[in-house]
């Protein structure tokens, strides 16, 4: 891609000692000098007023402990796994013969082990959250609680977006406690917090540190979660365990660790607990999360592509393309709308904004603000379920590319002349009308139906048409500009 493009543990071993001791040590007084006792010196001093707290927070430590581990279990979990045999993975060879292994696919069994706590009760079923990709693809669940019982699980609903899963049990017990769940808009960094789970297999375990940070993206590990991040130790086992604040309420259920080493270094991820309390009912009622759907492609943009837009200073998300005929497209929203809030709640981010739309119900209606041309306007759109084959068609992608300013490293870089003004064509995706009108990375659009645009808010005001009219671009590539073929909304 071209370089303007891309801008858009170990365990410790313990050796046990045996050892004779002196004679010297033997034969010496006790109330010598060279002589101490570890059960007869007097002990450190210690003011009452900070023994005292520290006895009281060791206290609150405890209750927090005692009163939420009974609702964390171990998850082991088996994967069915199928590879492609060769005729060389069955050994040994018949002598200047054929192998015996015969190219079929073949099955192989995966263990593997997690975290999770009970979140819901219902007559003798118990519902156990935890990660996708810890029971997300298992074919069997084993349950292990914190009094080491076990009980058979079952895999109720998964989500690969929010890396989320279900999984329920059954017991006649009714005693078996319930974590209460926080609410964790209130999180806040400094904030004291427990990490529960069975890290590296050892269950029933309790770390504790600080929030170390809140809104942490899930980008990076293709999640739409804000994340709770955390110092308070997470390994490998605590995924799927809950984070719980100092009042014993869950705030979080443990993910990810960004590590070198593959151990825990005091950089943990949490998925904030409201984020998943709609996908808990949308599990047990349908098996599976249902998202809202907007139909917009949003992006992040830095200050010099919002200045040459027109929304410079101001917060939002992108709307840098549109699926014809989405819910956005039928409310009226069109691409090159900077949204700026939703039901008059700011937007402060791209990746909040998807979280929102995610979290609405279908048939709900809702009302964007959006700034178009430097000017605002309000579109209310009736929000449609989330599916998946219809968000990846391409085809309904409109325009099917990002638009990106011609900076002066731009114009050097395509050896443009100064008097070529428009708007680059970056991003162009497949099989969407840009591919369909023959469009490559790297041109610059001149005109939109025979309209000259020389700046990014004009090419998005000439895009605006009705459905059924039809759109054509002026093209200067290589020295040449030629008409594109017409493209039909």
């Amino acid at each position: 891609m071209k370089t303007w493009a891309k801008k858009i543990v170990g365990a410790a071993g313990v050796a046990a000692l045996s050892f004779a001791v002196a004679s010297f040590s033997c034969s010496a007084k006790e109330n010598s000098a060279a002589t101490v006792f570890a059960d007869t010196r007097s002990g450190v001093s210690v003011p009452a007023s900070g023994l005292a707290a520290a006895e009281a927070l060791q206290e609150s430590f405890r209750s927090v402990s005692s009163a939420v581990l009974p609702a964390v279990v171990e998850l082991d979990v088996i994967e069915t796994k199928t590879i492609q045999s060769t005729p060389f993975d069955d050994f040994p060879f018949f002598f200047f013969g054929i192998p015996r292994g015969s190219g079929e696919p073949r099955e192989y069994e995966q263990q593997g082990l997690g975290s999770g706590v009970i979140v819901r009760k219902d007559g003798k079923t118990y519902y156990v959250l935890t990660n996708n990709h810890v029971a997300g693809e298992a074919t069997e669940i084993s349950v292990k609680l914190n009094d080491e019982r076990t009980f058979t699980g079952k895999l109720i609903g998964k989500d690969e977006r929010k890396d989320i899963a279900l999984v329920s049990f059954e017991s006649d017990d009714m005693s078996i406690p319930v974590a209460r769940l926080g609410d964790s808009d209130d999180v806040q960094t400094g904030d004291i917090c427990f990490s529960m789970g069975a890290p590296l297999g050892y269950y029933s375990t309790v770390t504790q540190g600080i929030v170390s940070a809140t809104g942490r993206s899930g980008t990076a590990i293709g999640n739409v979660s804000d994340f709770i991040q955390t110092d308070a130790a997470i390994n490998p086992g605590n995924s799927g365990g809950p984070l719980v604040n100092i009042y014993g309420e869950v705030i979080g259920i443990n993910t990810w660790i960004a590590s070198q080493s593959g151990g825990s270094q005091g950089i943990g991820f949490a998925i904030p607990i409201n984020n998943v309390k709609k996908a808990i009912d949308d599990f047990i009622e349908k098996g599976e999360v249902t998202y809202g759907w907007l139909g917009v492609s949003l992006v992040e943009i830095k200050d010099e592509y919002k200045k040459e837009l027109g929304v410079e200073g101001k917060i939002g998300a992108f709307a840098s393309q549109i699926f014809l005929d989405s819910p956005a497209a039928k409310g009226g929203m069109q691409a090159g709308d900077y949204i700026v809030a939703m039901n008059g709640e700011p937007i402060k981010n791209t990746d909040q904004l998807v979280r929102d739309v995610g979290d609405l119900t279908v048939g709900e209606k809702v009302e964007f603000e959006c700034i178009r041309g430097g000017e605002s306007v309000t579109v209310s759109v009736s929000i449609e379920a989330r599916d998946d084959d219809t968000a990846s068609d391409n085809s309904q992608l409109w325009p099917g590319f990002i638009a990106y300013p011609i900076t002066d490293e731009i114009r050097e870089e395509l050896e443009l002349d100064k008097k070529v003004e428009g708007v680059v064509v970056t991003n162009i995706m497949p099989r969407s009308p840009a591919a369909a009108m023959r469009l490559q990375s790297g041109d610059v659009i001149t005109a939109v139906n025979d309209t000259p645009v020389r700046s990014l808010a004009e090419f998005y005001a000439a895009l605006e048409s009705e459905p059924g009219s039809s759109i054509w671009f002026d093209v200067y590539s290589q020295g040449h500009t030629i008409t594109t073929s017409r493209y039909r909304l």
